[in-house]
């Protein structure tokens, strides 16, 4: 028999009993009823119950071990009686009756519980993260994303894409965050950059003719954390495909992105035709570039009946700036001014001056509207408001007014608020879009210039035309995202890949062509001798993951994250170099100033 274990932890069923096997693993708990000593033995691949009777010489032993320990067990399968079978354990018919017990290895007191998984604190989890991931959920998540990981890369091979790898030292390139430096010790006072993305890389590979590529790609940004990004490190499933159009991107994507879903999906229903929706169309509707389209809350403009009304808060604002709409956000079965005030109070709390509303109501055989607002603008107004809108009687509806551009976000998230609030939200199903015709350029109000919007890299829409004879902030991009469920999981887009046209884009944001020449030479270079069309996109490994396990953050879909503070507590990283290797690479550092 081996030294170690005949079978693994999940492997037993009742066609063994009566069979002497070999188990190794953890002890998940051990518990005593009336003499009789129960351990749930754990591994990697599931749960075994041993039961060790006073009569059995593995007893003594049993009786020592504690939570967490490593242990040997030699017994013989029996089946369980009726009563005690557990239909929640793949080996839960069966149970074995220890002979003897080897403690291969004893477990000091634990600093962080591991049976039931108790809420813990986040910084002891990470310090401790070899003791987190043996909890169940967490390690089912990372099996979860080994599967996730395989399945991207089977359907990609499987549809004519090859993994290339691309190189983790690189040079500096503006992909919208600081890059990791990384000194040169050959090359004193120069650094590499470790690559945001393989942006340019994977252009090249068009340029060097290799048609479709992809890649289970690491990109590091240092940026500050938050719950959907990780700091420092995450990973992409990065595509790139020659001679393609926008639409042969989404409709190769699409089987892809839909097939990893459905694959992990346990039964939730996944969209079947993603939706393209147009950037300045998603901002009037859902107030926001990802929208959660489980939220059937739809906004829409209504100032043609606030223009002239009594409610001259809103009136007076339409009269004095042609900017400005006022945007209804429907809310079925919000219709309570219990709500409506719990609403209220929360824009408050972000900052508003509150949330204007209307609801509707029965009183008698007729269906009126009630609220400070419906009294100001009258009847007919009112019920002008609820036919556009599709409302009836139970149903409510708030009021954003001003500059879109400017309340846009604030009207998003109050849909949002009303959705859930309402129960309007259906969390068991994945819904995904796409979000095209993205604006080329931004205005940025720090720097009171015009800044690149998304991918520098993108091809504008109406091409040098377009760049030379049309107001920059008009402009579109053949730039994408793909949405699901609220979250951004994959950003693309065409490329340009003409070095005129890549010249003119980013003289519009002040770079010369020198600049361009000097920062992204490589890739300027490659275009002068033959580019192809080319695009594609690359999508967020981690959060498609967390999507599909339904985790709260990145960190529970991850093996060995950061904390908030960008800090690896388990290996202590960051940490000062030694001056000795600070004399390598000849570097001093520089002490922050107080105030930083």
């Amino acid at each position: 028999m081996h030294p170690y274990r005949s079978h693994t932890c999940a492997a037993l069923r009742k066609s063994d009993t009566g069979a002497t096997v070999r188990l190794s693993g953890w002890v998940h708990r051990v518990r005593d009823h009336g003499g009789l000593l129960f351990i749930d033995l754990r591994d990697h691949y599931g749960l075994t119950q041993i039961v060790a009777d006073p009569d059995s010489p593995a007893f003594k032993a049993a009786e020592t071990v504690r939570g967490e320990w490593v242990i040997r067990v030699d017994g013989v399968v029996k089946e369980r009686t009726s009563d005690t079978i557990n239909a929640n354990l793949g080996t839960g018919e069966i149970e074995v009756f220890a002979q003897e017990i080897e403690i291969l290895s004893a477990a000091k007191e634990l600093p962080l519980p591991v049976f039931g998984e108790p809420d813990y604190p986040e910084d002891v989890r990470l310090k401790y993260r070899f003791l987190d991931l043996r909890r169940e959920t967490l390690h089912r998540n990372i099996v979860t994303r080994t599967k996730v990981i395989a399945d991207m890369r089977t359907r990609m091979t499987e549809i004519g894409f090859a993994e290339y790898a691309t190189p983790i030292l690189t040079a500096s390139s503006p992909e919208g965050a600081r890059d990791f430096l990384v000194p040169s010790r050959i090359h004193p006072g120069q650094f590499y950059a470790l690559p945001q993305a393989p942006q340019l890389y994977k252009q090249l590979l068009m340029v060097a003719g290799f048609d479709r590529y992809f890649q289970i790609a690491p990109c590091f940004r240092d940026e500050d954390p938050r719950a959907d990004r990780l700091p420092g490190e995450f990973y992409q499933l990065d595509v790139e495909m020659s001679f393609v159009t926008q639409e042969d991107v989404w409709d190769t994507m699409e089987p892809v992105m839909r097939g990893v879903f459905e694959a992990f999906a346990e039964g939730k229903p996944v969209t079947q035709e993603f939706r393209r929706i147009p950037h300045a169309e998603a901002m009037r509707k859902y107030g926001s570039d990802k929208p959660d389209l489980r939220n059937p809350i739809e906004m829409q403009s209504v100032t043609e009946h606030f223009a002239g009304s009594g409610f001259k808060v809103f009136a007076g604002m339409i009269a004095n700036n042609p900017k400005v709409e006022v945007w209804a956000i429907p809310a079925k079965t919000g219709g309570s001014r219990a709500f409506c005030d719990r609403m209220n109070s929360w824009a408050q709390g972000q900052g508003q001056p509150g949330l204007g509303y209307i609801f509707w109501r029965k009183e008698g055989d007729n269906l009126e509207g009630a609220g400070p607002i419906a009294k100001n603008i009258g009847p007919e107004r009112t019920e002008a408001i609820r036919i556009q809108l599709g409302l009836e009687d139970g149903d409510a509806c708030f009021f954003a007014a001003g500059d879109p551009d400017k309340f846009a976000r604030f009207a998003g998230d109050a849909r949002t608020r009303a959705g859930e609030e309402l129960k309007l939200v259906d969390h068991d199903r994945f819904e995904l879009c796409w979000i095209v015709d993205f604006p080329f350029y931004e205005w940025d109000e720090e720097t009171k210039k015009i800044e690149f919007a998304h991918n520098p890299f993108s091809m504008p829409q109406g091409g040098m035309d377009a760049l030379e004879n049309q107001d920059p902030l008009t402009l579109k991009a053949y730039q994408y995202d793909l949405v699901c469920n609220g979250f951004e999981i994959a950003s693309g887009s065409i490329r340009n890949q003409s070095p005129e046209l890549m010249v003119k884009a980013f003289e519009k944001v002040g770079l010369s062509q020198a600049d361009v020449e000097e920062r992204f030479g490589g890739l300027y270079r490659a275009f002068q001798y033959g580019a192809p069309p080319h695009g594609g996109m690359a999508a967020g490994v981690d959060r498609v993951i967390m999507l599909i396990v339904g985790a709260k953050n990145l960190r529970e879909v991850a093996l060995f994250p950061m904390n908030q503070q960008a800090q690896d507590l388990l290996m202590g990283a960051p940490s000062p170099a030694s001056p000795a290797q600070l004399r390598d690479l000849s570097i001093r550092p520089i002490p922050p100033k107080p105030d930083q």
